[in-house]
């Protein structure tokens, strides 16, 4: 066990366990008990969703748990992780998988619904990441609120891109406000606003930083970031993260003069001691950037999935979506120090008895 990275590290000490990749804050202390943190879940979740719902003109749809396989639905990620898959007996032993996000079902369902510009869906995404590192932020089980939205050709540049990410942000200020009036002692963290950067601003300002430790950096400074330009390389040949080439447009160049049109909102957790990611989301690729995403990715074959040779062939209109983590945000505005605090899921027998000393109870 090591002391918290201290170019990052917070007011509130914290013990970093690298075997488990578990953060266990000294002298923690829950702000809510278990039966009453059910209560502040539902609240955080019935009020997010309506505020997001009437902030970006969406309305709600139903969602698939599982797409077939070889369809090119499913999200890849960062082309690594295994999907779970199951044969069909119905269906002749054809494969299903379970959806990793609904990045690109979205877009299909809004082709498929005729939606009108500048209005979209959402819908409670739940899945499975059975290669997920378990730690205090990430779990097997993922719930989330993905939403997308029709916009038109002319609305894929960057002030539109921020104008959501305010919308948005300014949505779970006011569910933070909720929180509070509610619970009293659980006092708002957020700044009154969000901070925008590049990546390869903060890779030119921080050079000898990892990119996590970058955001983190960004994020202690200013409260909460909204980290434009995710996947294409960097000045030094290297992409801040990965992301997958087929939903996100990442190659194509903003008014900033840098390369990504999408990002993650990412606010400073004083609990942790780390910057929290709250949302992927960016403006979906074009034809155009399709094609070279999946040239600079070596994947061009996927051209030829359902998918892709629709959105090539122009059936699918622009947008901009993204995923907002339900149990992310309800561990972060309810001060929680693990997700399963707020979520039912599995871990290591040795997390959970690290968890049980420091007073952290998993549900």
């Amino acid at each position: 066990m090591v002391k918290c990275n201290a170019r990052v590290a917070p007011a509130t000490d914290c013990i970093i366990n690298r075997v488990m990749a578990l953060i266990i804050p000294q002298r923690y202390q829950r702000k809510l008990l278990a039966e009453t943190t059910e209560v502040a879940i539902k609240t955080i979740k019935e009020a997010f969703q309506v505020r997001l719902s009437e902030a970006l003109n969406l309305r709600r749809v139903t969602a698939p748990l599982f797409v077939m396989s070889g369809t090119g639905l499913n999200d890849d990620l960062n082309g690594t992780e295994r999907a779970v898959a199951f044969p069909v007996k119905a269906m002749g032993d054809r494969r299903a998988e379970v959806v990793h996000s609904l990045a690109k079902w979205k877009r299909a369902k809004l082709g498929a619904y005729g939606v009108a510009p500048g209005f979209g869906i959402y819908t409670d995404m739940n899945a499975i990441r059975a290669d997920e590192e378990l730690d205090n932020l990430h779990s097997l089980y993922v719930d989330q609120w993905d939403w997308e939205q029709v916009i038109r050709e002319e609305d894929r540049n960057l002030d539109y891109l921020k104008e959501v990410v305010r919308k948005i942000y300014q949505a779970v200020r006011q569910t933070e406000r909720d929180v509070y009036h509610r619970f009293p002692h659980i006092t708002p963290r957020l700044p009154e606003e969000i901070v925008f950067v590049h990546s390869q601003e903060l890779a030119d300002r921080y050079p000898e930083l990892t990119p996590q430790e970058r955001e983190f950096q960004a994020a202690k400074e200013h409260g909460a970031i909204f980290l434009i330009g995710i996947g294409a390389d960097l000045t030094d040949g290297k992409p801040h993260d990965g992301r997958a080439p087929d939903y996100d447009d990442w190659i194509t160049e903003n008014s900033d003069g840098y390369l990504g049109l999408n990002g993650d909102i990412i606010v400073w957790d004083s609990v942790l001691g780390r910057g929290v990611e709250l949302s992927s989301m960016g403006i979906r690729v074009s034809p155009e950037s399709l094609r070279k995403q999946l040239e600079i990715r070596g994947c061009p074959e996927r051209a030829n999935l359902e998918f892709h040779k629709r959105l090539l062939a122009g059936e699918y209109p622009y947008s901009i979506g993204g995923g907002i983590g339900q149990s992310r945000l309800c561990m972060y505005l309810l001060q929680k120090a693990h997700i399963g605090e707020v979520q039912a899921s599995i871990w290591p027998q040795e997390q959970i008895e690290a968890c049980s000393k420091a007073g952290i109870e998993l549900l």
